[in-house]
């Protein structure tokens, strides 16, 4: 009986341990997007209170070809593609956000990068949300070469999304090597009976 105790109380503490640590975890999703929200907002308004809607500045003359500063209204999607839809565009962020939240609330202990990820897909649908609400569009003012004009919330969607593929390719490529291993282990049992067998005889 003293020894099932003690079997159960390790088994509570590693489960109050793990339970920590989960809701520890949880909050990286939050901060994350906490800073991308902060970032974007903030850079935003510097542009709209800086420059007239159309209007751009070049902080380097001599590269005014590769990058200047131009402001533009978007009511599309990352990178201004989809004009015209900003209610639905809206509404997905929306149910994009909750899902990603409720998600981010069940999943497991020991997966920082992932929450990392979804983290900052969250900052960069809120920071656009706010956006389409308070005026009917997206801002956007970074402007590379030929490259469609874009923000700090577009760029944080897409690098939580090339994150999230990047994380799912190596759980992808690590199932394979446990199965790869896994199959490789009853030969070398027999092999290894075969053998025993063989020395008996």
């Amino acid at each position: 009986p003293a020894k099932t105790n003690e079997r159960d109380q390790e088994i509570e503490t590693t489960e109050a341990t793990s339970k920590q640590s989960s809701n520890r975890e949880r909050w990286i999703l939050f901060i994350v997007a906490g800073i991308i929200i902060l970032l974007d907002q903030a850079s935003k308004n510097l542009v709209e209170s800086s420059l007239a809607l159309y209007t751009y500045y070049a902080p380097i003359p001599e590269l005014e070809n590769i990058f200047r500063i131009t402001h533009i209204s978007n009511t599309g999607v990352a990178f201004g593609l989809f004009q015209n839809g900003n209610t639905i565009f809206a509404i997905f962020a929306v149910i994009v956000a909750i899902a990603i939240i409720i998600y981010n609330s069940k999943l497991e202990p020991g997966h920082k990068l992932l929450r990392l990820a979804l983290g900052l897909q969250v900052g960069g649908a809120i920071g656009n949300l706010i956006d389409r609400t308070r005026q009917g569009y997206v801002t956007d003012f970074m402007d590379f070469g030929p490259w469609p004009v874009w923000n700090i919330a577009d760029l944080a969607v897409v690098s939580g999304t090339i994150l999230l593929v990047l994380i799912m390719f190596r759980e992808e490529r690590e199932e394979k090597r446990l199965a790869a291993e896994k199959s490789t282990e009853p030969q070398t049992e027999t092999t290894a009976q075969q053998f025993d067998e063989s020395s008996t005889s």
